[in-house]
């Protein structure tokens, strides 16, 4: 006669703090450890190390007076503590032009990298939401012009600025910088996917126009992608050297890339002092806004992130 076997039921598991989910955590964290990679760690590390020692330098070097560049180990302090009236020196030598060269810049980076984040903003949304005659041509000659540099188009840029009368002026820089190719096709293709059509639409059935549209429904929407070409027009813009090398010949309008050049090359001139401390101060000083910049933006693309990954 057959005899029915018995099973014996599992012993209940105690359920853990997430009501027994705790070993799928613990696989999930161990898993993740298990991830990380020495190849990859050891190559972030190179990259680091390569990022972080001329900016290193930089700053060692700042605190040196002239004669201590030359007796004293580049990675390294020397005896004399030099910052401080490196700094002064740099803002009150030859009449003061540094000052002027600051303001230039800023006047550059204001009025050309802002116009150029404007217009790259208008262009790129009115190209990822408007259907138009022609738009696929737009968007290859969009194509084409981020495939050329922009030291390429210097020399033609002179000699049409120079028949306009508008070089050694403010204005040989600031217009060739409020185009930005590759910020409008980086907004464009930004627009396309931050913005949904249903939510212009909806706008519009309100009665919105087009204008409030962009700005109440738009806008808000485009803010990482505002962010980034703003950083990165303001990054092209401030450390630009062969247009203003090609446009300007008055040291007044110099940026600052074109004046520490200056003060660089007097080393090479007969009769003429040299100044490296100055550059080396004047460099740290320029750089000093650029990562400021970067510090104090980069949570617009956090948040960014944070709410592309919510769904609604």
């Amino acid at each position: 006669m057959a005899t029915t076997g018995t099973t014996t039921p599992p012993a209940p598991r105690t359920p853990g703090r997430n009501g027994g989910r705790r070993p799928l955590i613990v696989r999930r964290r161990t898993s993740l450890r298990d991830r990380r990679s020495p190849l990859l760690t050891a190559l972030t590390s190179i990259a680091a190390i390569y990022s972080l020692v001329p900016l290193i330098w930089l700053v060692i070097n700042a605190t040196k007076s002239q004669e201590g560049l030359f007796h004293s180990f580049g990675l390294w302090f020397s005896g004399d503590f030099a910052l401080w009236s490196n700094i002064r020196e740099t803002f009150t030598y030859d009449g003061g032009i540094f000052t002027r060269w600051v303001l230039n810049t800023l006047l550059y980076v204001v009025v050309g990298a802002g116009g150029s984040t404007l217009l790259a903003t208008l262009g790129g949304y009115g190209l990822a939401k408007f259907t138009f005659p022609g738009k696929r041509l737009v968007f290859v000659l969009v194509l084409g012009a981020v495939a050329v540099p922009s030291t390429a188009l210097a020399v033609p840029t002179f000699l049409m600025f120079a028949k306009l009368g508008l070089t050694d002026t403010p204005w040989s820089i600031i217009i060739p910088s409020l185009v930005s190719p590759f910020g409008l096709y980086l907004m464009w293709t930004f627009a396309t996917e931050a913005i949904p059509r249903e939510l212009l639409e909806s706008a519009r059935v309100d009665g919105a126009g087009e204008f409030r549209t962009f700005f109440s429904v738009g806008l808000p929407l485009l803010r990482p992608g505002i962010v980034t070409v703003l950083l990165f027009t303001v990054v092209a813009t401030w450390n630009n050297y062969f247009l203003p090398l090609v446009m300007l010949k008055n040291p007044h309008w110099y940026p600052l890339t074109l004046g520490l050049d200056r003060w660089n090359a007097q080393a090479h001139t007969a009769g003429a002092q040299a100044v490296f401390n100055l550059v080396i101060t004047g460099s740290l000083l320029m750089i000093l806004p650029l990562i400021a910049a970067f510090l104090l933006l980069q949570r617009y693309w956090q948040s960014g992130l944070a709410a592309g990954s919510v769904k609604g």
